[in-house]
């Protein structure tokens, strides 16, 4: 294995660019920097072949970079961890070569992030550095005009993933509420929000800061074409005049 390893023993750097939102004007000047000074460039691929966060950046890409697709399932009941493990082992090799590497990442690495599977894999053996990115929650909350949250209020961001009975007990505790992973989930969500009287204040949006971004009355949504993509913001009650 020393055969492999760079003569300067100098080890890569893999770095978690956030992506932000869509809107590829959202990149942060340091993810910037850094997307254009790396030789390899990571990033997840649908066995389908629909890779969104490389079309985020695909003008600022380089002919010269090699890139690496990671292909996973993203299907209910498969686990998408064996596909980790496998790139990650490929990202060692080039790692220990002294080759910097670059994960691309929608929104924030650190939140629902593809790149923490391989941070956890590998950051306790290379050096590893995470550019925080544009959440699609600040994003959607922006594109739908509705301050989110207002002095003490309590936050929830929510998984449209989960039971009915956990969301209905999540929103039950806070002020304002975001929930995420909408696609096959929204009708279960829309029976919890119907129940809890919420349905008024309750605002979806979908592919927030993209090309082919809506906002839909929420009772006007037609369950069958909601997008994995698609956010509901329920909004704080607070009113600024209230002082």
């Amino acid at each position: 294995m020393t055969d492999s390893i760079s003569p300067a023993n100098k080890l890569g750097t893999i770095y978690g660019i956030g992506l932000g939102p869509g809107d590829p004007e959202l990149l942060t000047l340091k993810g910037y920097r850094i997307l254009r000074s790396v030789p390899i460039i990571v990033y997840p691929k649908s066995p389908d072949g629909r890779c969104i966060s490389r079309s985020i950046v695909a003008e600022y890409l380089q002919s010269h970079q090699l890139e690496i697709p990671m292909i996973l399932p993203f299907k209910p009941g498969e686990s998408s961890q064996p596909g980790y493990q496998k790139v990650a082992d490929e990202l060692a090799i080039h790692l220990a070569n002294g080759q910097d590497v670059a994960v691309l990442c929608e929104g924030d690495p650190f939140f629902f992030g593809t790149f923490m599977y391989l941070y956890n894999r590998l950051s306790d053996r290379f050096p590893a550095e995470v550019i925080p990115g544009v959440s699609s929650i600040m994003a959607s909350a922006d594109m739908l005009g509705i301050p989110l949250t207002y002095r003490n209020d309590v936050f929830m961001a929510i998984t449209g993933t989960l039971d009915a009975e956990v969301i209905r007990d999540r929103l039950a505790l806070a002020d304002a509420a975001v929930i995420m992973k909408l696609g096959r989930n929204f009708v279960k969500v829309y029976g919890v929000l119907e129940e809890l009287g919420l349905l008024d204040r309750a605002k979806y949006i979908e592919r927030s800061t993209m090309k082919d971004q809506k906002i839909i009355p929420i009772r006007e949504v037609d369950p069958t074409q909601v997008p994995y993509f698609a956010m509901i913001v329920i909004p704080s009650q607070w009113k600024w005049r209230e002082g």
